[in-house]
This record gives structure tokens, C-alpha cells and sequence, in this order.
């Protein structure tokens, strides 16, 4: 079965209001912790098993995994779910926070939808067809020189026990680049450098739903995924997305 995706982004965007409407009223949010550290709302429950209901019942021959509830039923056709990613933003109230939805088949990322309902930006892309936020084709930046270049990473307190944490990285890498962010969602990261806001963006130790559809709508706008040593593909715990045109220059310092 063809996805639709005008009827995928009705579902994304109708999982965005509810997410919203948590949001709106944070003081009554319900938080609790799924390890130290690692939180979970219940706008991330909520949104997932919206979301699960609804693509299970216009595409009901994919599975689904999804971050909350894990995996189910075929998991070679499977959307891969992050309702809420950032949910330490979410629930601050910091706007950078978003729904990532992917579509992947045998292996392979076909569609990628990243949704961030607080500021209305909505990202996609279909294998072979570009990248688009609000309807418009997007591409990657044109910057060849790592000084000019802004860069994206981040710091997941989950990480602070590994002796490779990404700090000494980071510092190696601030001091060659003209801008750093940091703004605590991996799935908007990937799709600031598909739209040229960010030229590179590296993390680790992620997992696949936090940047499936990302990735995909980076490749769609010509950028470069890769691991620290310059292997290409997609791997959640080394990953490294630039332009392509500084990715060499980042590969020294990873």
C-alpha cells in the first residue's frame, strides 16, 4: 500500500495538538522516570498511542515500534515512532521539541515526517522525491569552511557514566567552528541541517526512532550521514550529518 502523505501529516499534525495541549498546561503535567535521568510525560504516552492507533488503521499491514511501548507486530514494514522527542524541552516549556515519524521497509527508510507543533515548522520527505518544510523544498547549506560553519550537538545526562561522553569532542570541535547549539532534540537537529540552519550535527549513543526520519529527510536534502570514521549509513550510536562539504574537515576532529 502507497502512503499518503497529506493523510500522514493530518495524523501528525492532529498528535501535534495533543501534544500541545499538555503543553499549554505544564503545571498539571504528569512526569515520571523510566530510569534516572530519562523522563517520560504523560503528553509522550499519550501521543504515542494516538499515534499507534491511527497509522495501525489506515496502513495496518506495518508494525510499529515506538519509544514508550516497544515494539509490535511486523517489524520487517514498521513505522518507527518518537512521539515526543525532547521531552526534557517538552516539558520545561522550550520550544524545541518534536514528533518523529519514519516508514521503514526491509531495512530501508522510505518516508520521514518530523513535526515540532510549538513552532509550526513541518518536515518530510519521501525516498527519491527531496525534502520539504511547509511545503517547500529544502536543501543543506552551501558552507565549505568549518570557521564559518555552525554545528549541532548533544550532551544526554544518560551518557555521563561513559568515559567517552562527547565533551572532549565538543571542545575539539568549538574551537575550530564559529557557532555551537545545543538545543535537545536530535530528530529537529538533522532537520536544521536539511534546511542549511545548521551545517553538521554529531551525537551519540542515540537509538533509531530518535533520528529515522531526520536522517532520511537529510539525505532527501543532499547532506551526508555517516559514522565518526566516515562510513556511510545511518547508525544511532555515532552519527554524524553535515552538508557533505565540511565533512571531511569534521572527520579529523571527530
Amino acid at each position: 500500500m502507497t502512503v499518503s502523505l497529506s493523510t500522514l501529516e493530518v495524523i501528525i499534525r492532529e498528535a501535534g495538538d495533543i501534544a500541545l495541549s499538555y503543553f499549554n498546561d505544564l503545571q498539571n503535567l504528569e512526569i515520571s522516570q523510566k530510569s534516572p535521568r530519562d523522563f517520560v510525560t504523560a503528553a509522550d504516552v499519550s501521543v504515542e498511542k494516538f499515534l499507534q492507533a491511527e497509522l495501525g488503521k489506515h496502513y495496518p499491514e506495518y508494525g510499529f515500534w515506538g519509544e514508550e511501548s516497544g515494539q509490535s507486530n511486523n517489524q520487517t514494514k514498521r513505522w518507527i515512532v518518537d512521539p515526543i522527542d525532547g521531552t526534557h524541552s517538552f516539558a520545561k516549556g522550550q520550544y524545541y521539541w518534536s514528533i518523529s515519524v519514519a516508514l521503514e521497509l526491509d531495512q530501508e527508510l522510505i518516508v520521514g515526517a518530523v513535526f515540532a507543533p510549538a513552532l509550526n515548522d513541518y518536515y518530510c520527505a519521501e525516498k527519491g522525491k527531496g525534502a520539504f518544510k511547509n511545503g517547500k523544498k529544502i536543501q543543506v547549506s552551501n558552507e565549505t569552511d568549518l570557521g564559518n560553519s555552525m554545528i549541532g550537538t548533544g550532551f544526554a545526562c544518560l551518557r555521563s557514566h561513559l568515559e567517552d561522553n562527547n565533551l572532549e569532542r565538543f571542545c575539539r570541535i568549538a574551537q575550530k567552528t564559529t557557532g555551537q547549539r545545543r538545543l535537545g532534540s536530535a530528530a529537529m537537529d538533522l532537520c536544521l541541517v536539511a534546511d542549511g540552519q545548521l551545517d553538521a550535527f554529531w551525537e551519540q549513543e542515540l537509538n533509531l526512532y530518535d533520528i529515522a526520519a531526520g536522517a532520511l529527510i537529510v539525505q532527501e536534502a543532499g547532506g551526508t550521514i555517516t559514522d565518526f570514521k566516515g562510513n556511510p549509513g545511518i547508525y544511532p550510536k555515532q552519527i554524524l550529518v553535515s552538508n557533505g562539504k565540511i565533512l571531511n574537515e569534521l572527520l579529523t576532529l571527530m
